[in-house]
């Protein structure tokens, strides 16, 4: 399904983008929805979409099942010890060079 799912005939001060969700929209933000990193206006927008377009609750079927798989054979690792070090170090010499501005 494409092009506009729903307008909110709840007042014309909210912006339309924020109320009407297209397909691509809706795919773009599948991983916010499956994270749980939107508001509940956010969700029950996506949801509503997800419900009334069966090509999007495909698209987010599949992005569910490889959630699912991911943290089913990668959620248990843990990088080793001295990788973890050698990161923070790396991490910590960055912000101290852009800080201090390049050399």
């Amino acid at each position: 399904m494409s092009g506009t799912q729903r307008s909110d005939d709840q007042g014309g001060d909210m912006d339309p983008e924020f109320v009407e969700l297209d397909c691509s929209a809706v795919i773009a933000d599948v991983w916010l929805l499956l994270d749980d990193e939107c508001d509940a206006d956010a969700r029950s927008r996506l949801q509503e979409h997800l419900d009334t377009c069966p090509s999007c609750f495909a698209h987010y079927g599949i992005e569910q099942q490889m959630k699912t798989l991911i943290n089913r054979k990668c959620g248990g690792d843990h990088a080793p010890e001295g990788l973890r070090e050698r990161l923070r170090v790396e991490i910590r010499r960055t912000v101290i060079v852009r800080e201090s501005g390049p050399e």
